[in-house]
């Protein structure tokens, strides 16, 4: 059987769901002790500590 290309609009697809998985991962908690655990220098991290702070000040 031959290769069939995929049209623009599924290679989009395939392209944008990628990322959005790839996206999901690193914005997702991560557990403690997890292998996949962040590195404390990680802007998602930072982040995080930031959104907590002001929503504690907020209550």
């Amino acid at each position: 059987m031959g290769v069939t290309r995929l049209k623009r609009k599924d290679r989009r697809n395939k392209t944008v769901s990628r990322v959005e998985v790839q996206f999901l991962k690193l914005g997702r908690n991560i557990e403690l002790g997890s292998k996949s655990q962040m590195p404390k220098d990680s802007q998602i991290t930072k982040n995080d500590a930031i959104l907590n702070q002001l929503a504690s000040q907020a209550k």
